[in-house]
C-alpha cells in the first residue's frame, strides 16, 4: 500500500480545532481539500500530518502555533487616522478590510479598536499565535 510524500497529490477530509475544543474549520459539509505535498499550499503542520498516511487511514495531528499560522506579531498592528480610511467605508469592530502594502500586495486587517481619531488595524492572520489540532482522513491521491 503506497503512502503519502512530497509530489503526491491527496485530497483530505478534516476538521481543525483549536485548544479549547472550539471547530475554527472542517470540510466535512464540503468537496475534500485537495493539494499536492511539498507544493507549500497547506500550512507546514498540515502538510507534514498527511505525510505517511495512505487512503483510508484517519489521525489526529496537533500542530504548535509556529507550524501553523505563526506566533502573533506586534509589528503587524498599526494605527491610523479616521481620516487615512475611504470615505465610503464606515469601520466597526472585527470588521476586516483589505489594504494595499508598500510593495503593492493587498493584504487583510482587522479593526481592532477604534477612537473618535483613530483605528486600530491588526495584519495578523486570525489564527496566529494559536496551536491547532486537525483530525484528517485521506480519501484519495494520485
Amino acid at each position: 500500500m503506497s503512502t503519502a510524500t512530497d509530489g503526491t497529490k491527496v485530497k483530505v477530509h478534516y476538521t481543525g480545532t483549536l485548544s479549547d475544543g472550539s471547530v475554527f474549520d472542517s470540510s466535512r459539509e464540503r468537496e475534500p481539500l485537495e493539494f499536492t505535498i511539498g507544493e507549500g499550499m497547506v500550512i507546514s503542520g498540515f502538510e507534514n500530518g498527511v505525510k505517511g498516511m495512505a487512503v483510508g487511514d484517519s489521525k489526529t495531528v496537533d500542530i504548535p502555533a509556529a507550524e501553523a499560522y505563526g506566533e502573533r506579531n506586534d509589528e503587524y498592528m498599526l494605527k491610523v487616522g479616521r481620516d487615512q480610511l475611504p470615505a465610503h467605508i464606515n469601520a466597526e469592530i472585527g470588521m476586516t478590510l483589505q489594504v494595499q502594502g508598500e510593495g503593492g500586495q493587498q493584504a487583510l486587517v482587522t479593526v481592532t479598536e477604534m477612537d473618535d481619531e483613530s483605528v486600530t488595524l491588526d495584519g495578523n492572520h486570525p489564527l496566529a499565535g494559536k496551536d491547532l489540532s486537525f483530525e484528517i482522513e485521506l480519501v484519495e491521491m494520485d
